[in-house]
């Protein structure tokens, strides 16, 4: 599969992520009565990504997240060269993913985007977490995400099934870590909604870069070493 084709399906599949996750969080979790909550938007990222995963795995690996890209580079699952282009087209999918979920939630009167599903520490926390926790929730949930992917996807594994184990694993990760950063674990994600936020929401935007890659970087190594450990 050339390089085009990847991006763009990283593209579709990172815009599928945000308009599917984020677009339940600012949709439907607050809908009087009736709103899904927190387990409901949780199931709507783990969905998304097992969604996808069916449908673009095959093309590009369904990464649609810059810290898997990375993670999977670390752990020698991934060419450099591609790197930069997946993160790109990623960043960009999700930026359109909000862009759409913008333009279906201001069709009602008196909307108002507020944190518009974006993450965030302190006072921008759901549940008024320090940025200490933050960064602690970021990098151990995105590491045990790419625990997750690698495990997965191993060659020993049944490969058919892991969009199933990857979805779930999202969605566990989010009844985590909702109410300690809104959970990011994906700097593509964090980043599309920032845009469409309110102004502070940008000054955050550093960490749900930084965690996600240390994270994912962290767990990269750690399978290098399981898998060296195996061959030995």
């Amino acid at each position: 599969m050339n390089l085009t084709k990847k991006m763009g399906a990283e593209f579709i599949g990172t815009f599928w992520l945000v308009l599917g996750g984020a677009g339940s969080a600012v949709i439907a979790a607050a809908y009087p009565e009736l709103g899904i909550g927190f387990v409901g938007v949780s199931l709507a990222f783990g969905l998304t990504v097992l969604t996808m995963a069916f449908a673009i795995g095959p093309i590009s690996g369904c990464h649609i997240n810059p810290a898997v890209s990375v993670g999977l580079w670390t752990a020698g699952k991934f060419p450099a060269k591609e790197l930069l282009p997946y993160i790109v087209a990623q960043v960009a999918g999700g930026i359109l993913g909000a862009f759409v979920i913008y333009m279906i939630a201001t069709g009602k009167a008196g909307f108002e985007a507020g944190g518009f599903a974006s993450n965030g520490y302190g006072e921008r926390s759901p549940g008024g977490y320090s940025m200490v926790a933050a960064l602690i929730a970021e990098i151990v949930m995105t590491f045990m995400f790419l625990i997750i992917i690698l495990g997965a996807t191993a060659k020993k594994a049944s490969v058919a099934f892991a969009p199933i184990a990857i979805g779930l694993g999202l969605t566990l990760i989010h009844l985590i870590t909702i109410p300690v950063t809104n959970t990011s674990v994906n700097p593509a994600r964090s980043t599309a909604v920032v845009f469409f936020a309110d102004a502070g929401a940008t000054t955050q935007l550093w960490l749900f870069w930084v965690a996600p890659i240390v994270g994912a970087m962290i767990a990269g190594l750690v399978w290098k070493w399981f898998e060296n450990g195996e061959e030995a």
